[in-house]
């Protein structure tokens, strides 16, 4: 069983934009799911809808609160990108002993173009195979959240040299 924890972003259609603000659409993960015709047992539980901007470290505790609650060793987050290495490495830093990977999409998933599918699927494939520890699963990579940066120039995450 994998348990899914939504909390907003890109890949379920919010979009900030500096002069006016967050909108937002109605994209479901759950959407992405059906027209996959996925077959693995799963909950959809939603934590909170935020642009990643905004999210705190309230938000983050309370996530943790609910990872730490579920039965399920499997845990899919749904998160905006540009706060995600910060919710990873906050996550991560806690032993919780759990799979735990982290998804987003650059592109809104509302938009036709969108690489949410590709990067939810890939998510979901990572989990399955992965050793407990908390990951970001994006655009056909995988990263460990102790080694992870955004590249706010090329829009891509990143290996952190070492």
């Amino acid at each position: 069983m994998i348990h899914i924890f939504t909390t907003g972003g890109t890949i379920e259609g919010l979009d900030y934009t500096d002069d006016v603000g967050i909108t937002s659409s109605n994209v479901g993960i759950e959407d992405f799911l059906n027209k996959a015709n996925i077959d693995f047992e799963y909950t959809i539980e939603n934590v909170f809808k935020k642009d990643s901007r905004v999210v705190t470290d309230d938000d983050r505790k309370l996530l943790v609160r609910k990872i730490k609650e579920t039965n399920a060793t499997k845990i899919l987050i749904t998160h905006g990108t540009f706060t995600m290495e910060d919710t990873a490495k906050y996550i991560g830093k806690l032993n919780l002993n759990k799979t735990i990977v982290l998804v987003g999409s650059f592109i809104l998933g509302s938009s036709a173009d969108t690489d949410a599918p590709f990067n939810l699927g890939y998510a979901i494939s990572s989990l399955q195979l992965l050793k407990p520890d908390v990951y970001i699963a994006m655009n056909g990579q995988i990263f460990n959240w102790d080694n992870v940066s955004k590249n706010l120039e090329t829009n891509k995450f990143e290996r952190n040299e070492k």
